[in-house]
């Protein structure tokens, strides 16, 4: 066995053997199939489920769309919440470790999930599938950066990010499929893949962490910004049946925003808080969370949005919309791969910027052309298409400003990035459940009115790219 310090970072030597510096790990392709696989199981369970709400709602009956968006939003709200301290638990412990962790616990939390009796079961399933996950993402990038020489990196974050973008695309599809035969399947499809991963990363995967030094994330920053984040999201959910203006919608949103301020402080004044200030020196890390927030608000009213409109106003089945949903998985693979050579031509920031405003053109699109009546190829394929590129051009050079970062900060930025993505797609999926109610269950409006939001989120995030860009822009 042998030791290596990588920056800051500890490589333990496991399976095919140590890597050789410089080198990168012997075994660096089979390290990164298993975490691209981890990765991709973990991500795809977010969107996944997007298609299965109806059927989730016939087995549960009585269960409003309001409450059955907490299916996705828990998942959001908790991964979001737990990605930093897992992050630093897997720096200290041993990222290989946490990330087998997660790997079982996701998977034992999918087995409840698709035996759940009931509704709140299956939100609580969801939850626990959610620490899961948390455990997995950032600590695969974690692994992935030691792996690989670092004349590597652009490539295999790009291939990373392309992952999270294919998964993300990918849910409805595979869930029209997997619901055709019962919407449970969505979850039993884990088990298989989870034990997998776990006997092939005990085999592949090197050790990496920390030295001895900094301790935990501030658990009051922790909890604080969990609560700011639900408490918000509860608001934005329920307001269309509360008022807007009643009592309780009001005191949740003044509830968050109390969290809100109390998270702020302690991220400027505790030691060791959730999100490190630090990180936020570098402004190409700056523009990519602020960025990643706005892209992944439009892009949850994107995948819920489109999926529930073929169905409730369209009236397609299940397999239908997951089918007619393929085309922006397909179109984001092609151009995830195309992601390094389009970087190193055009730089980080083109790249995103073009890939955040074909997302405002893509709403755009079906602002003007899909209405009650079915028009599948005339009126929502062309966005599909649009909205598929806006993927795959978007995430990699996004995600990619974790490797600006030192190698000692990587699993946590990435883990900030990953947290910034999935409060956005919280945030998205709330505001359409709200903009969707107030117009009535089946009428284009609502939509009509969340994809004006989906276009001004792909506006703002091309905006804040623009304004944070790095003063002397340094291609990859």
């Amino acid at each position: 066995m042998e030791e290596r310090d990588a920056g800051a970072s500890v490589v333990t030597g496991r399976g095919p053997g140590a890597p050789a510096d410089g080198a990168g790990h012997p075994g660096r392709w089979g390290v990164m199939c298993v975490l691209g696989a981890v990765s991709f199981m973990a991500q795809l369970d977010f969107f996944i489920v997007n298609v299965a709400l109806a059927g989730i709602g016939k087995t549960f009956p009585g269960s409003t769309v309001s409450e059955l968006s907490w299916v996705l939003d828990a998942y959001a709200v908790v991964f979001a919440a737990v990605l930093v301290p897992a992050g630093r638990i897997a720096d200290l412990r041993g990222r290989k470790k946490v990330l087998l962790a997660g790997v079982a616990l996701f998977t034992c939390a999918s087995a409840l999930a698709s035996f759940a009796p009931g509704l709140g079961v299956l939100v609580a399933a969801r939850a626990v599938q959610a620490v899961g996950a948390a455990m997995i993402v950032p600590t695969s990038l974690g692994l992935l950066y030691p792996s690989f020489p670092r004349r590597q990196h652009t490539l295999v974050v790009g291939l990373w990010a392309g992952v999270a973008a294919v998964a993300a695309s990918a849910g409805p599809p595979v869930g029209g499929l997997l619901v055709t035969i019962d919407w449970r399947w969505i979850f039993l499809v884990n088990l298989p893949i989870g034990v997998v991963t776990i006997i092939a990363g005990a085999v592949l995967l090197p050790e990496v962490r920390e030295p001895r030094g900094r301790g935990l994330p501030d658990p009051v920053s922790a909890v604080t910004f969990l609560l700011a984040v639900g408490l918000v999201i509860l608001a934005i959910v329920q307001g269309p049946h509360w008022g807007w203006t009643g009592g309780r919608t009001a005191a949740l949103f003044a509830a968050g925003c109390a969290a809100a301020a109390v998270t702020v402080w302690r991220i400027r004044t505790a030691p060791a808080p959730i999100v490190e200030k630090t990180l936020f020196r570098s402004r190409r890390f700056t523009a990519a969370t602020v960025a990643l927030f706005l892209f992944f608000t439009g892009f949850g009213i994107f995948l819920l949005g489109s999926a529930l409109f073929m169905q409730e106003v369209w009236h397609f089945t299940p397999l239908e919309t997951g089918l007619g949903l393929a085309p922006a998985p397909i179109f984001a693979i092609v151009f995830a791969v195309g992601t390094g050579p389009i970087q190193r031509r055009f730089g980080a920031t083109l790249p995103a910027v073009a890939g955040t405003v074909t997302m405002a053109v893509a709403a755009g699109y079906w602002l003007l052309a899909a209405h009650d009546r079915p028009a599948y190829w005339t009126a929502l394929f062309p966005g599909l298409i649009l909205m598929g590129i806006s993927g795959g051009l978007s995430q990699a050079p996004l995600f990619a400003a974790a490797g600006g970062l030192s190698p000692d900060r990587a699993t946590t930025g990435s883990a900030v990035l990953t947290m910034s993505r999935q409060v956005g797609g919280a945030v998205g999926v709330a505001l359409l459940v709200a903009l969707t109610a107030e117009a009535g269950a089946g009428a284009a409006t609502g939509y009509h009115r969340a994809w004006c939001v989906q276009a001004g989120c792909g506006l703002l995030a091309a905006v804040a790219l623009l304004l944070l860009r790095p003063a002397r822009s340094r291609r990859p």
